[in-house]
């Protein structure tokens, strides 16, 4: 698989600092045994995290909205 960089994460999340929260979520849900959301993991979790991302399967606005309400 080609190598994912934060700038292909960027296009579809709005700032590096959302990219940090939405990264350290989905970790999170990975290591509590979710299912991965592109092939076959390559690596660490965070790598897999981030190219979920760059492919658009995340949906970073909804998450940003639930972490405002969960305050």
């Amino acid at each position: 698989m080609a190598r994912v960089t934060i700038e292909d994460c960027l296009r579809q999340v709005q700032n590096r600092f959302s990219l940090v929260h939405a990264v350290a979520r989905r970790v999170r849900q990975i290591r509590q045994n979710a299912r991965y959301l592109v092939g076959s993991p390559q690596g660490e979790d965070i790598v897999t995290a981030l190219r979920e991302i760059a492919a658009g399967k995340i949906n970073i606005e909804d998450k940003e909205s639930e972490d405002h309400e969960e305050k």
